[in-house]
């Protein structure tokens, strides 16, 4: 990294000063940022020359003065040359610290990541989601767990992290806490952003994952299709608490928003849209993008069957949702009583609203992407590749204008 060095001695006034020597102070100066220490020594103004950063006059009493400032001069040139040719990221304080004979402070890995994660705390409700703060969390713990499984100690300054360590780290998530390939990249890419900071900060040269690669695998999103929505939908349940779980569920389906931002959905954000029909109009808890969707038929259903509900009105909620560990348990009772074989979780529901409820009917991909609250068209273009039912109909299409000689 190439850097721009400079140093200058200058008479510093004290507090209160009215006459007399100053003490002469030495500021190295390193990409514009300054470090100072005292030279040892003092001059009256009157005998300073600004602009050599020297004593004035040729007596020997001021020829020897000269020289120890020439002489310190050279000792921080010599430790600016030490800590280039180490390797070392240069700064002001760093330079100072050498030319003292004190060591700087090394910067602990585990200690930027735990700051990190505790401003990430921080801010949740404003810029992030409490599940932001967990994942983080458990990153923080393998990361402490991997370094005692191979270096077996607590903590390392972060100079000692290099391509070796990630490619280490990751063969580690994979064999020790068998991660799968998604869930290791995910994790090496939470720890990734510390090294962001650390390299931000200038306390790491070289970033170590220049030559680091890694791939998310596409996976299946398990979704329900029409006639299991309907199955649902039609099954009268024998407790209350299974009939809620499923209206929510379906409000979800036919919505497509997540457990999160369903949870906190305020009937306040129930409103009239220009076109003169009711729509959602929220942000995601997740990204913090607004989402606007116009609601369904079956959606409003569900909104009126719970608008007077205790909970909806002292709470000012639109629905009265329950923790998302007893609605997925929940939900797997429905699925069973339904026979539907599949590991049915709140969050399907989202998949179902954009493959089944939307995209398989015909609703364009940039139009489902947007009430998603997605930042990236990529993310719902996932959903259109496992959609054979659609692709199906669009040939039939295709296959019916051949048969009329379109062609």
């Amino acid at each position: 990294m190439k850097t721009t060095f400079s140093l200058l001695f200058y008479l510093k006034r004290p507090k209160n000063y009215e006459n007399g020597p100053m003490p002469i102070y030495l500021r190295i100066t390193v990409n514009g940022k300054r470090a100072e220490t005292t030279s040892g020594r003092e001059c009256l103004p009157a005998h300073w020359n600004n602009t050599t950063g020297r004593f004035r006059g040729t007596k020997e009493e001021v020829r020897s003065l000269n020289a120890y400032l020439d002489n310190l001069q050279t000792q921080v040139y010599d430790a600016h040359k030490i800590l280039t040719e180490s390797g070392a990221t240069i700064t002001a304080e760093l330079i100072k610290n050498k030319l003292l004979g004190k060591s700087e402070k090394a910067k602990m890995l585990i200690a930027v990541f735990k700051d990190h994660n505790k401003k990430v705390a921080a801010l949740v409700g404003n810029e992030y989601a409490a599940g932001t703060v967990t994942r983080y969390e458990t990153s923080l713990r393998h990361t402490q767990s991997f370094m005692e499984w191979k270096y077996q100690v607590a903590d390392i300054d972060v100079k000692a992290v290099d391509h070796d360590f990630i490619s280490n780290y990751e063969f580690y998530l994979r064999s020790e806490k068998k991660c799968a390939n998604n869930s290791a990249v995910k994790y090496i890419k939470n720890f990734k952003k510390i090294i962001r900071i650390c390299l931000a900060s200038g306390w790491l040269e070289k970033d170590p994952f220049v030559n680091y690669k890694a791939k998310v695998k596409q996976v299946d999103r398990i979704f329900l299709n029409a006639d299991q929505i309907r199955q649902i939908s039609e099954k009268a349940f024998y407790t209350d608490r299974l009939n809620q779980v499923r209206d929510i569920f379906l409000f979800c389906c036919f919505t497509g928003l997540a457990y999160a931002d369903v949870q906190k959905l305020k009937q306040s954000e129930i409103i009239k849209g220009a076109d003169g029909e009711m729509w959602i109009v929220t942000k995601r808890l997740k990204t913090n993008t607004p989402t606007k969707v116009p609601l369904l038929p079956a959606a409003l259903t569900i909104l009126e069957k719970y608008s007077n509900d205790p909970f909806c009105i002292i709470k000012g909620k639109a629905l009265p949702v329950s923790t998302n560990q007893k609605m997925n348990a929940y939900l797997k009772e429905i699925a069973g009583v339904c026979g539907i074989n599949k590991d049915l979780t709140f969050h399907i529901a989202r998949h179902t609203f954009a493959t089944t409820v939307t995209l398989s009917n015909g609703v364009p991909i940039e139009t489902v992407s947007k009430m998603l609250g997605h930042t990236n068209i990529k993310t719902t273009q996932h959903y259109a590749k496992i959609l054979d039912l659609k692709v199906s109909r669009d040939m039939a299409l295709l296959k019916e204008k051949y048969k009329a000689g379109a062609f």
